[in-house]
């Protein structure tokens, strides 16, 4: 299957290719488990999550870095008021935009090819990606908005991490760097061009160190894991259940009473 704009995100495709964002709901991050009967769930279609506040934000932040604000307008009627301007909740990531795009470096590095798809067989499984810009032969950089970029998160395995490590954001970065390798022969950097909700917004484009690209990859285990997805995506073998997601909560039924040293996950 080619996959394009229109049909990347598509039920279809999601059943055929593996990626980052999947990956995640099968296996989580350090910010939250994964669940791998909730993530067949969503690639049959059978549970959807609606888009969060903060995703919509970050997805009309990248709408302004593509030129593309008046299909986001088209897709997203209910973000808008009745005279057409955008609601005051989404109104920040515009001024953040015009903001940052009066910084020279930042512009610098979003001005790459934008939404560039690329696919890959990595670990025994097609990965697509999409990549926010991508400066061919010389980087890949991702763009978030996030709420501070110099909050600290506490992990209990690893202590206290950035949001890069606690949002997944290496291993995206990492996969990204593998599927162009396959393409290109080259082992590009990564960056993140970030800007926050602050006001005024702090902002920064970030080189995610090449051991901490390797890192995730082993960290998260991605080549079993990846075996362990393709064969739950044929159905040879069953998912489990982490039991408190959306997905768990929704269909749970009490079988036993629980002891209180379980209350705590």
């Amino acid at each position: 299957m080619q996959l394009n704009n229109i049909n990347y995100y598509s039920d279809e495709t999601n059943k055929e290719y593996l990626s980052v964002s999947q990956f995640k709901n099968f296996y989580g991050t350090l910010d939250n488990n994964g669940c791998e009967e909730r993530a067949l769930a969503q690639i049959n279609g059978e549970f959807l999550i609606e888009p969060s506040k903060s995703m919509l934000q970050g997805q009309y932040l990248d709408a302004c870095f593509e030129g593309t604000e008046d299909k986001f307008k088209n897709n997203n009627p209910d973000l808008y008021t009745l005279k057409g301007e955008l609601k005051a909740e989404y109104r920040q990531a515009q001024s953040v935009f015009e903001r940052v795009v009066q910084d020279d470096l930042f512009f610098k590095y979003m001005d790459g090819e934008k939404q560039i798809i690329m696919t890959a067989n990595l670990f025994g499984a097609t990965w697509k990606i999409k990549m926010d810009s991508y400066h061919k032969d010389k980087c890949i950089v991702d763009l978030k908005f996030i709420e501070d970029i110099h909050k600290k998160f506490y992990s209990h395995d690893l202590g206290f991490v950035n949001f890069i490590e606690y949002w997944g954001y290496d291993l995206q970065l990492a996969i990204y760097q593998l599927v162009v390798e396959k393409h290109t022969g080259k082992k590009l950097p990564c960056y993140i061009a970030v800007a926050d909700k602050k006001n005024p917004p702090d902002f920064e484009i970030i080189q995610i160190n090449q051991y901490c690209l390797d890192s995730a990859i082993e960290y998260y285990d991605v080549e079993n894991k990846t075996k362990r997805i393709i064969e739950l995506k044929k159905g040879t073998i069953a998912p489990s259940k982490c039991g408190v997601c959306e997905y768990c909560r929704e269909h749970k039924v009490l079988k036993n009473p629980i002891s209180s040293d379980f209350l705590i996950y």
